[in-house]
């Protein structure tokens, strides 16, 4: 389907900006160094914590002798033993940028048995983009993976999904913790230190959701790679101003879309400067100077896929995307 695309953006009216907030992990007190977060004091209830401009979710369960689900906080730096009772290191041994505090998640739903975890969004960040956050393996799924080596072709995956409204966004974004899918060997990894995952092409959420899927299931009871992953610089990006009088004002015109050898772009007025595509990985593709109201790029040499357009101008950027046939 052919479709014209309009942005609606403060770069003609200048009354919107766009702040991020961080949730860093580190201003969440230990008790002392290799430790975590744990609390025992209302068995089966969400007893988790706030950071940034959202709500980690955390849930014990006191009735098998201390079982956890979710989110926990950890400044442990045991990046060597394997096994279980290793379960709240991360392999780096350290959070992202050499931080002491990050945050460990341990997906398994209590009640549906799958291995996923729901984060909402808080304050200004409801119903924004998420930017992305530091993805690595914990000490324990990323020892007993390279312990226990995938068959080629496996993978152990993490999908993240947005919410708004309480209905599923249209995208999802996969990130691959082990990925031994190639046909040449030498290039097969498991991740072992902080990687960004861009969330932006999620759109606007209100909560997300985590979930881990692996191709070791061998034995018929699921998933034999231990569910955890660790995450930190978890970053949001809200408008920090109220829009006033947008609605009705088109910024620019982005058309066809989806594209094929050319994407048109008529911006209203002379406040765009500079175009810029972006995959969905957050890496700048190509930029180009605004010269004119009316602006063709050659969309053929990219590949088929997704991509992010940003129009930026006099400190603003309005943001969309576009499909390349």
């Amino acid at each position: 389907m052919r479709t014209l695309t309009i942005l609606f953006s403060a770069l003609v009216l200048g009354t919107t900006a766009q702040a991020q907030t961080v949730a860093t992990f580190d201003d969440l007190l230990l008790s002392k160094p290799d430790t975590s977060y744990i609390n025992y004091s209302a068995s089966g209830s969400d007893v988790g914590f706030n950071d940034g401009l959202a709500h980690f979710p955390t849930v014990y369960d006191t009735s098998f002798g201390g079982i956890w689900n979710y989110c926990s906080y950890s400044n442990w730096t045991d990046s060597v033993t394997s096994g279980y009772t290793n379960q709240y290191s991360a392999k780096t041994g350290i959070g992202y940028a050499g931080s002491a505090n990050y945050m460990i998640a341990y997906c398994a739903n209590p009640v549906t048995y799958e291995y996923n975890m729901n984060v909402k969004l808080n304050g200004a960040a409801v119903g924004e983009p998420v930017s992305g956050f530091y993805v690595t393996n914990s000490t324990y799924a990323y020892n007993y993976m390279r312990d226990h080596p995938f068959d080629s072709g496996g993978w152990f995956v993490l999908t993240i999904k947005g919410y708004i409204a309480g209905a599923l966004t249209a995208d999802s974004v996969n990130y691959y913790l082990a990925d031994y899918r190639a046909s040449d060997s030498s290039l097969h990894t498991i991740v072992r230190t902080w990687e960004w995952v861009n969330l932006l092409s999620l759109g606007g959420v209100d909560s997300l959701q985590f979930s881990l899927n692996s191709t070791d299931t061998a034995g018929g009871f699921g998933m034999n790679t231990p569910g955890y992953f660790c995450m930190d610089n978890f970053t949001t990006h809200e408008s920090s101003a109220a829009v006033s009088n947008v609605a009705n004002t088109a910024a620019a015109k982005v058309y066809p879309n989806p594209a094929t050898n050319v994407l048109c772009i008529d911006v209203a007025d002379n406040a765009t400067q500079q175009i810029t595509i972006l995959d969905m990985a957050g890496n700048v593709v190509s930029t180009y100077a605004v010269t004119a109201n009316h602006t063709e790029i050659n969309t053929a040499p990219l590949s088929s896929g997704t991509y992010m357009l940003q129009l930026s101008g006099n400190g603003k950027t309005a943001t969309t995307r576009f499909v390349k046939k």
